[in-house]
């Protein structure tokens, strides 16, 4: 199963690579789905591992008092500023193969990373990019009550279920959606 994973990150890393390459300057410009950034600084984000030292986030995470989500914000930033698109895009096509994880996360984690991310970036722009069944079905298997309660998502009572694949989750009132949108509920996201 781990080579499975392993393949389909390098996979969705390129298409993803593939698809920056082709925007437009306000694309990389335009808001995401996440709060406060920019298409610009979500790919800072995702990249970080592969043009940062382990130096450097050690030290932003001290100077935000160990609050990840705070040193992360800054270092998007600070990235998004600092490289151009095309080098952004280039160090997601260049790192494709790289194990990174983030941590506690093992392999399912950095796959769930880049998927939940790129949908940050194509349905904020109104993209028609569908992530492969078989993408969505790794990620989504390793949904969890601990998963919802990280994202800070209100699924109370709801019992999510995939209309375009055999996935549901949680107990109560059907929501009924194509999976790739449930996975962007699973994580607080609007949609």
């Amino acid at each position: 199963m781990t080579e499975e994973i392993w393949a389909a990150i390098r996979a969705e890393r390129l298409d993803q690579a593939e698809l920056l390459s082709s925007l437009t300057d306000e694309q990389w410009n335009a808001p995401s789905l996440c709060e406060g950034w920019r298409v610009r600084e979500v790919v800072a984000h995702t990249t970080l591992p592969f043009h940062s030292s382990r130096t450097r986030v050690l030290k932003e995470m001290l100077k935000s008092a160990g609050r990840f989500n705070h040193a992360s914000d800054r270092m998007a930033k600070q990235d998004a500023a600092r490289l151009s698109k095309n080098e952004l895009a280039g160090v997601l096509k260049a790192n494709a193969d790289d194990r990174w994880t983030p941590p506690g996360g093992g392999p399912a984690g950095a796959l769930s990373h880049d998927v939940i991310h790129g949908l940050d970036i194509t349905i904020a722009l109104g993209l028609d990019r569908k992530v492969p069944h078989d993408r969505l079905e790794l990620v989504l298997d390793g949904m969890t009550p601990r998963t919802v309660k990280y994202f800070g998502a209100d699924l109370a009572n709801k019992r999510l279920e995939a209309t375009d694949l055999d996935w549901a989750f949680g107990e109560g009132r059907p929501v009924r959606r194509p999976a790739q949108e449930l996975l962007l509920l699973v994580c607080g996201r609007r949609i």
